[in-house]
């Protein structure tokens, strides 16, 4: 391979692996939220495809469903406020009296 043909290819790469991490980024879910929601994600929504719209959906509605250290986790990435994760329990606990 010759000097210039290298450099070709690594201008490629670099091209592809910026449009491949652009394109991530707008749909990306953070490491936190991955690891923690893992198993929930398995048990509900594993049909969509992870950080879709389709998966936001998904565990939107499986809500009070999800387990506390994915709360957790979706709270302190961004993907749902402390304030509506309240008024859900909130919502919830009060259609179970």
């Amino acid at each position: 391979m010759t000097i210039l043909s290298s450099t070709a290819v690594l201008k490629a790469a670099l091209v592809l692996g910026t449009l491949a991490v652009t394109s991530f980024q707008a749909n990306a879910v953070g490491m936190r939220t991955r690891l923690a929601c893992a198993s929930d994600y398995f048990a509900h929504c594993s049909q969509y495809s992870p950080g879709s719209k389709e998966v936001r959906s998904c565990m939107r509605a499986v809500g009070s469903g999800l387990s506390k250290g994915c709360v957790a986790a979706l709270i302190a990435d961004g993907e749902v406020s402390q304030a509506e994760v309240n008024r859900r329990r909130s919502a919830s606990q009060t259609a179970a009296k």
